[in-house]
Parts: structure tokens; C-alpha cells; sequence
């Protein structure tokens, strides 16, 4: 590209604007396109420029947002508030939600606090309401707040018809698009879970991979490993393990189950293959304690889990 006018040399260099060739100056900066290749003096030049640089813009701007998607988001935001490691996955089955004050807590600290005498909440120490209508209440104080988390809560709710409210996909869209927008990763999750099967909004797997692609960036594992599997639908293979790649190393098991699956069928190398095993190894082993092991040891005593 360089040589043409408005071309951005690789020392950052400005040369004129690329529709009429006219320098910049310190009281007439030239504004760069999105795709970061040339530069405009004017929205007139640049809309006249569009048609010959649209094919380039468009490559070039796809090309910086996969960038931007395989190499962000490549740490868990999903941590315990109080002995700050990150929790397994799936995270229904490793922590609790407390409505309170919308913290998930690991099941290592929330056993360790019952050891204590500590029967409220761990973090905050409010007592747990006693029925739906407590924990509904709480939860929609929150949300008039415009609390994201509790937001996103409310529309899991509705997903599921829990807390006495009734069951309604269209409901659960609108709080979880709205947490989206105030910031909730796992509302991002939902939002692009939403519109990738068409439920309480009409089916558009491009905003799906847009709303997941978002999450992903954050550091949802999920969301990545979604992204995986819709690109080998699309017969992107080589994507789909880097995707997988990345969720797996974060500690999510149907990645490396789809490494693993891909590397039989000749897909994945072995060398890729044991790069995600390892990953996989290596987050399970940061996500353990002595807490959590108890916890765990208890929950099967009881029967909770198997």
C-alpha cells in the first residue's frame, strides 16, 4: 500500500489524503480510515475515494477484528470474591449466587464460612432470604438500580420460570440485552445464545457471533468455545482450534473434548493437541485449594453431587 497517496507507511509516516493527495498539517489533521490503511481530509474525499477502497477497507478492518478477538480475552473474569481464585466451570456446579449482593462464591469458601458458624452470606453477611419472594425482591431491588448482574439474574429467571415468575424467552431477551449493554459478560453470553437458536427474538447467527465475539474478548469461555464450533460448521476448521485452543487453556473441557475429537480425525496436530491438554492441566491445577477439595469431599458425603 505504500506509495499510494494516503497511504500509512510502516513508521507511521502520513503521506496525503488518498482520494486528492492533500498533506496534513498541525491545524488540518487528516483522519484515518477504520481499516487503519489511509487517511481522508475531508468525509467528502472520503466518501468519493469509497468505491475504489471499499474491498481493501473491508479485508483490512475483518483482519484487525480477528486480531483483536484471538488475542484478548484470554483470562477468566469469573473469579470468588473472597479467596480470589478463578472458579471451575461449569460454575452452577462449583459456587453458589447469593442475591444479596450478586457475588458468585466458590464452594471451598462458602463451606469454610458454615464451618465457622457463618450462615449468612460469606461476602456480604446478609441473611439468606427464606423463600422465592425474598430472593425475587432482593434481586429486583437491585435491578431498579440498574445493576447488570442483577439484571442478567432476572432474566435467567424468566428463561427457566423460577422465583414464581412465568416463563418467557422474549422477557428474559430484553433484561439480558439491557445488562449487555450495562456490561454483564454473561448476559453477552445469553443475548448470543438468544439470537443464535431464535428464542425471544428472531434467529441471526451474524449477532450471534457479534454478541459472543464480545464476551469472548472478556474472557468468556463459553462464548469462545461457541465460536469454535460455529466456525467448523462453516468448514473454518483452522479457526475452530484456535478458538478451542484458547477456551481450553482456560479450563473449559468440551474445548479440549473437540481438540481431542478433531485431533483423531486428522484435523488437529499432535503438537496442538498436547499444547491444549497441558493448558487444560494447568488451569484445573490454578483453580484448586484445600477449601475447595473439602468442599467437595462434603457435597459427595451428602449426596449433592456424584
Amino acid at each position: 500500500m505504500n506509495g499510494m497517496p494516503g497511504a500509512v507507511d510502516g513508521d507511521g509516516d502520513e503521506a496525503g489524503c488518498a482520494n486528492c493527495g492533500k498533506q496534513g498539517s498541525d491545524t488540518a489533521k487528516l483522519k484515518i480510515c477504520t481499516c487503519r490503511l489511509v487517511k481522508y481530509c475531508s468525509v467528502d474525499c472520503q466518501k468519493a475515494h469509497r468505491k475504489q477502497h471499499k474491498k481493501a477497507c473491508k479485508q483490512r478492518a475483518a483482519e484487525l477484528n480477528n486480531e483483536m478477538l484471538y488475542n484478548q480475552g484470554h483470562e477468566r473474569p469469573e473469579e470468588c470474591p473472597i479467596c480470589t481464585l478463578p472458579i471451575p466451570l461449569r460454575l452452577d456446579k462449583h459456587s453458589y449466587f447469593n442475591v444479596c449482593c450478586m457475588k458468585m462464591i466458590c464452594h471451598g469458601c462458602d463451606i469454610a464460612a458454615q464451618k465457622r458458624g457463618m450462615f449468612s452470606c460469606p461476602f456480604c453477611r446478609t441473611p439468606s432470604p427464606e423463600d422465592d419472594a425474598g430472593k425475587l425482591a432482593m434481586a429486583q431491588a437491585r435491578a431498579k438500580k440498574k445493576d447488570p448482574v442483577a439484571l442478567n439474574f432476572l432474566g435467567e429467571q424468566f428463561c427457566f420460570g423460577a422465583l414464581g415468575l412465568p416463563q418467557s424467552m422474549s422477557r428474559a431477551f430484553k433484561l439480558w440485552e439491557e445488562a449487555a449493554e450495562l456490561g454483564s459478560v454473561s448476559a453477552l453470553f445469553s443475548v448470543g445464545v438468544a439470537y443464535y437458536e431464535g428464542e425471544g427474538v428472531r434467529e441471526d447467527k451474524e449477532k450471534a457471533a457479534e454478541y459472543l465475539s464480545k464476551a469472548a474478548m472478556q474472557g468468556h469461555a463459553e462464548s469462545r468455545h461457541n465460536l469454535g464450533c460455529m466456525e467448523e460448521t462453516k468448514g473454518n476448521s483452522e479457526n475452530a482450534v484456535r478458538h478451542w485452543l484458547i477456551s481450553a487453556k482456560m479450563g473449559f473441557i468440551d474445548s479440549l473434548e473437540a481438540i481431542k475429537e478433531s485431533f483423531v480425525g486428522g484435523l488437529v496436530t499432535k503438537e496442538q493437541y498436547t499444547e491444549a491438554l497441558k493448558g487444560y492441566q494447568n488451569a484445573v491445577e490454578e483453580m484448586k485449594s484445600h477449601e475447595r477439595d473439602e468442599a467437595k469431599a462434603f457435597m459427595k458425603s451428602q449426596g449433592v453431587i456424584d
